[in-house]
């Protein structure tokens, strides 16, 4: 790609909160920052990216095909610590190139959920390099936002368009279920979760001190955690079966985003008035 071309992503994915047009709509972007490893300048670089579940994502260096390597995974190799944006999320992350067996499993689950991987590696007359970004352990992810309310609305938005690409993943699987599919139904699953967990121990018991009125929608936005908890267990179980059906598990998604689109609704009608109110 173009550097005019990447500048242009970059600046729409910024503005719109991770989403973007072209060739990326509807897939999984982020953006990578990385060190140059001659110049020391900082490069970013917009690229698809495959959950892999226990806080880490991977990445492919392809180049689109291209028989060398391409800059970012020079950089990331000489520099491993690189920044990673997705969506309203920031966070520092630690490069980790696979090697050997786990390599070469990631990139088959990659190839069978996109067989535009495998073309690219055929082009290239290279194998291509899989790398892993695993979160810098050091507080909550940095989120860009212009007040507590926008930012979230935007978490929440990030959740419903994860179920959206699900949703048309499970419809696309045909008679099998693809092991890249069953860990970006897991990374959500575990998503939803660390979301309910952080409301409950930080923002809820926060604004029930500052505005006690709150107290009977905040029980209620409990106890629809308590409920979304059980439709994720039950999903998980679906995951676990080895011979899982994509009916079953289209359906179990399809009750999980509705239960989860109202509760996401019923939140923000309550809490962003209260978040954005002024002091």
């Amino acid at each position: 790609m173009s550097m005019d071309f990447n500048q242009q992503v970059i600046e729409e994915f910024r503005a719109n909160g991770g989403r973007v047009g072209g060739p990326f709509e509807g897939g999984r972007l982020l953006l990578l920052t990385t060190t140059g490893a001659r110049s020391g300048v900082r490069h970013t670089t917009p690229l698809g990216y495959l959950a892999d579940g226990g806080g880490r994502v991977l990445v492919i260096a392809s180049a689109g095909g291209a028989p060398k390597h391409p800059a970012w995974y020079h950089n990331l190799v000489a520099h491993p610590q690189v920044t990673v944006e997705a969506g309203v999320f920031t966070y520092e992350a630690r490069a980790v190139v696979l090697e050997g067996a786990e390599r070469d499993r990631a990139f088959a689950r990659a190839a069978e959920a996109d067989p535009g991987w495998s073309a690219y590696q055929s082009r290239s007359g290279r194998v291509l390099p899989v790398v892993a970004l695993e979160e810098i352990p050091g507080g909550p992810p940095r989120i860009s936002a212009a007040s507590p309310g926008a930012a979230l609305k935007a978490v929440h938005d990030g959740f419903r368009r994860e179920l959206a690409l699900i949703r048309a993943e499970t419809a696309a699987s045909g008679a099998g279920l693809g092991a890249q599919l069953r860990v970006n139904c897991l990374t959500l699953c575990q998503g939803l979760h660390n979301h309910h967990t952080g409301e409950e121990r930080g923002m809820f018991p926060m604004l029930g001190r500052h505005h006690p009125a709150l107290a009977p929608a905040l029980e209620r936005m409990r106890e629809e955690h308590a409920t979304l908890a059980a439709l994720l267990a039950e999903l998980r179980q679906v995951l676990a079966a080895e011979d899982t059906d994509p009916a079953a598990l289209s359906a179990e998604v399809d009750r999980l985003t509705t239960a989860v689109e109202e509760h996401l609704t019923y939140e923000e009608e309550v809490l962003i008035p209260v978040l954005d109110a002024p002091c």
